[in-house]
């Protein structure tokens, strides 16, 4: 299966296969309860996981030192790696053990045993999926009167599962397998002339009202 990667869709291959990796709202709902898969979104854009991805992301031909000691610190590490492989395979319908690792007991307790991908690879890549999961990474004017800075706590899948049936008139087998990318973008589509401004075109418009006010103002007093 060739994945869309425009609405989050990979494909990863190890030695023997390759594995479809999709971030749909029933993917979504492997991750946990609703208050679970907002908690995997917090640990996983976190101020310091942001860091660590921005220097993954570099130059970097192997995980640096650095990267591997704060990812092996319990307090920090292995919640995210552990999250990070949470997310990755719930988002396969296949066991993909052999890509992340997994964590097994030993003599100092549990310990994490790699996998074939990089512990660096597993965090950018789940935080990739979530992203285009609950989020959406859609390029689409997102008219102010619809923006939110409220905090939510819960990301309830089946809510976007029902809405996708009721705009779409898809089944629900079909609307499960949505990303919430792929749910932007089919929004957009149905509903492309929607009247007001973007965020972005509203400070625009602000910003040229005042500098015109300001030069009728200069003018008037150089009379």
């Amino acid at each position: 299966m060739t994945p869309l990667t425009e609405i989050g869709e990979m494909l990863i291959s190890d030695t023997k296969r390759d594995y479809f990796i999709r971030p749909s709202f029933a993917n979504m709902s492997r991750i946990g309860s609703p208050g679970d898969i907002v908690q995997a979104y917090s640990i996983l854009n976190g101020a310091e996981v942001t860091q660590i991805i921005s220097a993954a992301m570099g130059a970097y031909r192997s995980i640096p030192e650095w990267l591997i000691k704060a990812l092996n610190k319990p307090a920090f590490g292995r919640k995210v790696l552990s999250t990070s492989m949470l997310v990755m395979q719930s988002c396969c319908d296949e066991d993909i053990t052999s890509l992340i690792g997994e964590w097994r007991p030993g003599h100092s307790g549990i310990v994490y045993r790699s996998g074939q991908m990089p512990m660096a690879d597993i965090i950018i890549l789940a935080k990739s999926l979530l992203d285009h999961g609950i989020i959406g990474q859609a390029k689409v004017r997102k008219l102010q009167r619809h923006e939110t800075n409220d905090y939510v706590s819960e990301f309830r899948a089946f809510d976007y599962i029902s809405a996708a049936r009721n705009h779409f008139s898809m089944p629900r087998i079909e609307a499960e397998q949505l990303t919430m990318t792929e749910f932007q973008l089919l929004l957009s589509a149905k509903y492309p002339d929607q009247k007001g401004f973007t965020r972005e075109e509203y400070d625009a418009s602000t910003d040229e009202h005042f500098r015109k006010k300001a030069a009728r103002i200069a003018k008037a007093e150089a009379r």
